[in-house]
């Protein structure tokens, strides 16, 4: 099931079309080379399947109008972090893909164990690493050529070329970003032969197939680019270019990502850092957020006890909200119980402490990145639901004492669409325009 919003902008000579696949469903965003929205679309889909997955794609691009297809210059995709599928050399899927939160790879992740760095982002069920450990184990193995992320796969669908990824989808396979390079451990390991070739999020991989481009009536010159994982490409939508520049995105959980020119890394609350340009976003997600706050209230009723709130006094409650117990960042404690009470009479009252408590921990957490060697908070723009109170907005500007502003785009699909037109050198660009404005 799909659907499309044309927007009445004037079309510039070169378009760009960003596709974002989600958990339950694919957005394509089409713009032009200021960053216009020309085009949206929308394919629902229920099952997480690779026939699933280019039946939308596929749509996607079918979807988006004629005329802007024609002009179309670049196409970017993003996926979910650490899906993963095998390929044979035809570049046909041999089983089922492994998602984002398969966790089956836990005897491959205690073997990585003994030969990986201690905090290495692959020492989780859930890496991409102990996925193709856990395919080299079934019998579909022996014809296997590729090991593909979501995102790989996809794109080789347009360009014809598999085994070519990226360095945001691949942190979790072993790539090292700072270096450039797989570490010398993963290289000596038997599944070596099946890692994808590894580029920079943005980098052209190539032209669209003569197949595909007369199928959506594309140019054959229009360029399939290196793409990136859906929180990186909602990142990117921000448009936030400047060491110190942060996202925090309120959704069901509490999610947070600085702009630094150090790397940090600190596994033991989650924290990991993927390279962007000449910077390095660093963050961390705590348990808390959107979940906690609708087991209490209605979205209606959010809206009603918020403008009873007066965000720059103190609620006197001292609350740490969690759904159930267990906390990763900002503290790491796996049996962290939530601290919801003493619960007022008044409604508008609790909700403020519940806000509150959110906004200390969003504060927490800024100051640990910065504590783990970050750039100082600068800003902060915020994606997700909580965005749009403010007086959540005001007391969370009073915890962090730093500029907090809604994120203009939240889409992952127009980080996508941005990272088609600006390619490798996207954080370059932004830069540059934003000392223009200046």
């Amino acid at each position: 099931m799909g659907n499309t919003t044309i927007h009445l902008s004037p079309l510039t000579p070169h378009t760009y079309l960003g596709i974002d696949f989600g958990t339950s469903g694919a957005r394509a965003i089409a713009i032009d080379g200021s960053g216009a929205i020309l085009a949206e679309a929308r394919r629902v889909f229920s099952d997480q399947t690779p026939e699933a997955w280019r039946a939308a794609l596929f749509d996607l691009i079918d979807q988006t109008p004629t005329d802007t297809r024609r002009l179309l210059s670049a196409i970017a995709i993003n996926g979910t972090s650490t899906t993963a599928l095998l390929c044979d050399a035809d570049n046909q899927p041999l089983c089922p893909p492994l998602l984002y939160n398969d966790a089956r790879a836990q005897l491959e992740a205690k073997q990585l164990a003994q030969i990986v760095p201690p905090g290495h982002p692959v020492l989780s069920a859930s890496s991409s690493l102990a996925k193709l450990l856990w395919f080299q184990k079934q019998p579909e193995f022996p014809r296997a050529r590729f090991l593909q992320h979501q995102t790989d796969w996809l794109a080789s669908l347009l360009h014809g070329r598999p085994g070519i990824s990226d360095y945001h989808n691949s942190l979790k396979l072993g790539f090292d970003p700072e270096t450039l390079r797989y570490p010398e451990w993963l290289l000596h390991l038997a599944v070596a032969p099946l890692l994808p070739r590894v580029l920079a999020p943005g980098a052209a991989i190539g032209p669209v197939t003569a197949e595909i481009a007369a199928r959506f009536s594309l140019p054959r010159s229009c360029l399939i680019r290196a793409g990136t994982t859906d929180s990186i490409a909602a990142f990117i939508a921000s448009r936030a270019c400047r060491p110190g520049q942060a996202v925090t995105s309120l959704g069901s959980t509490l999610v947070l990502k600085l702009l630094s020119r150090k790397r940090v890394d600190a596994a033991q609350y989650g924290i990991y850092s993927h390279r962007i340009g000449n910077l390095w976003l660093t963050g961390g997600a705590s348990n808390s957020g959107g979940m906690v706050l609708r087991s209490f209230f209605s979205d209606a009723g959010l809206e009603e006890l918020s403008a009873r709130i007066h965000p720059e006094t103190d609620s006197g409650l001292d609350y740490y909200p969690l759904p159930s117990p267990g906390e990763r960042f900002p503290i790491n404690d796996p049996k962290f119980e939530p601290r919801l009470t003493p619960r007022p009479q008044d409604d508008a009252l609790f909700l403020h402490g519940l806000l509150e408590g959110i906004a200390r921990i969003e504060a927490q957490g800024y100051h640990l990145l910065q504590e783990l060697g970050s750039d100082p908070l600068e800003s902060v723009l915020t994606a997700g639901g909580g965005a749009c109170n403010p007086a959540w907005t005001a007391m969370r500007t009073r915890f962090l004492g730093v500029p907090v502003q809604p994120s203009s785009h939240v889409e992952a699909a127009y980080g996508s669409a941005l990272l088609a037109a600006r390619g490798e050198n996207l954080l370059c660009y932004e830069q540059s325009q934003a000392e223009e404005k200046n």
